[in-house]
């Protein structure tokens, strides 16, 4: 399963990064990407890409907060993209232990990203990671 959720991941960048960069409509986009996936992977891509796009802003307010020298709108798309999907998997969804959120993101930095990319990534979510409670808040019912 953790060789099939790095692909995931993978394709769930590229979705992100089609959405970002030429504004295609995320159903439209998780549609083709989903063509032939299992249901799990269905499941895990959509979640993964769709609560990334639901907390972008939110995302994003931390990024600039934590590197501000690097105005998120600057940053390259794949760069920016990479991180918005690590810190939804961090911060937000909670069923990714730290350690593996980082790592995967600073793989696929390796991977898509420039030669700086996975130093830049790994030093965000470092410094995010370091202030995330330590404790997920109980889910409301």
């Amino acid at each position: 399963m953790k060789h099939e959720r790095r692909r995931l991941r993978a394709l769930a960048l590229q979705a992100l990064y089609e959405v970002d960069s030429v504004g295609h409509p995320a159903e439209e986009v998780l549609g083709r990407y989903e063509e032939n996936l299992t249901p799990e992977g269905k499941s895990f891509l959509r979640q993964v890409v769709t609560g990334t796009l639901q907390l972008t802003a939110e995302i994003d307010a931390l990024v600039a907060a934590n590197a501000p020298e690097w105005p998120v709108a600057e940053l390259a798309v794949i760069d920016r993209n990479i991180l918005r999907l690590a810190l939804w998997e961090l911060l937000y969804w909670g069923e990714t232990p730290v350690k593996v959120a980082i790592n995967e993101a600073v793989e696929l930095a390796k991977t898509y990203g420039s030669d700086s990319a996975p130093r830049f990534v790994n030093g965000v979510l470092g410094t995010l990671a370091n202030q995330r409670p330590s404790k997920k808040p109980s889910p409301v019912e």
